[in-house]
Formats: structure tokens, sequence, C-alpha cells
């Protein structure tokens, strides 16, 4: 199926829609991240608020529908990193529409100014088809596996990606 898809980067006013579909992220899948729904749904106005103070929220939408999200954070991180990527997710319902792919897509555009040059994440050892992902936009591993300390007993690997447009 074929959609319009947007990007946006959300500002903490649009705090809502960041909380909105980080919490059916976390509802939807929650081995995927290291927060949890139980949580993040106790944040108020204010905590949403703040997240904007660490980390760029970039949310993607298909047909007006908030179906994708990521946030960026600029850093001095291992590998070289500048930026870490974290919370992505898309909507089962919009999976296989290009929504990551035209969020990196938005990021590379946005990554001379912002420092988002060299961008590292960390996704779960057991995730292959969110390490498969992360290779097909040009993510490579780095290191071997390390323990999770949100969640001890689980493994994540991190991946390294320099922006296509630099």
């Amino acid at each position: 199926m074929s959609y319009q898809v947007s990007c946006v980067e959300l500002l903490a006013d649009d705090w809502v829609r960041v909380r909105d579909i980080r919490l059916r992220s976390l509802l939807e899948s929650p081995q995927a991240f290291g927060g949890t729904y139980e949580n993040e749904k106790l944040f108020d106005e204010q905590c949403w608020r703040a997240e904007f103070e660490k980390q760029a929220f970039i949310i993607a939408t298909a047909d007006g529908v908030d179906a994708a999200i990521m946030y960026v954070e600029n850093l001095e991180g291992d590998f070289g990193a500048s930026s870490w990527i974290g919370g992505c997710w898309t909507d089962p319902n919009f999976r296989g529409a290009g929504l990551m792919r035209a969020m990196f897509n938005f990021l590379d555009c946005n990554a001379q100014e912002r420092g988002w040059l060299v961008q590292g994440l960390g996704v779960w050892t057991d995730n292959d088809s969110a390490i498969a992902a992360y290779e097909k936009l040009g993510f490579v591993e780095m290191g071997g596996p390390q323990p999770s300390s949100r969640q001890p007993g689980k493994f994540y690997q991190q991946m390294i990606r320099k922006t296509l447009r630099a």
C-alpha cells in the first residue's frame, strides 16, 4: 500500500503527540525498548516537555497519521558517534511503507547543521528484524554485545552509521 509520507521534528508544545506514539510503541513492542509503559504512562506534561531539552523527536506520518517515531540526542559517544538514535518504532499497520527510511532521510538532511553526522544506536541482540532493518539503512555493528543497565540479563549491540549527505 502507498501512503503520503512526511517527517517533522516536533517541538515541546507537541508533547502530547510524542507521548501518545511513545506509549503506543511501548504497549505494542515492549520487548524492543529499555523503557516501560508502566513507568512512562506516569509522566506528566512537565516530564514530557523536559525530554525535548535532551533530544529531538522526529515523527513520520502516513496519510496524516503519526505512524513512526525516533529521537536523536547530540552526544560524543563510542566509535565516533556525534548523536544517538533511540526509541525507533513504526506502527505495525504501516511497517514496510518506508517510514523509518523517511525519518533517516530527514535526519540526513539536517545532519550537518545539527551535528548528527555519525549516528549510534543500541539494539537488543535478539532483535534480528531490527538489526537487519538498521543494516539496510547503513548501520554496522561495532564492538560486541553489551549488558543492559536498564534491563539486567539483556544485551544490546551498538551500531554506527555515517550520514549519507555529509
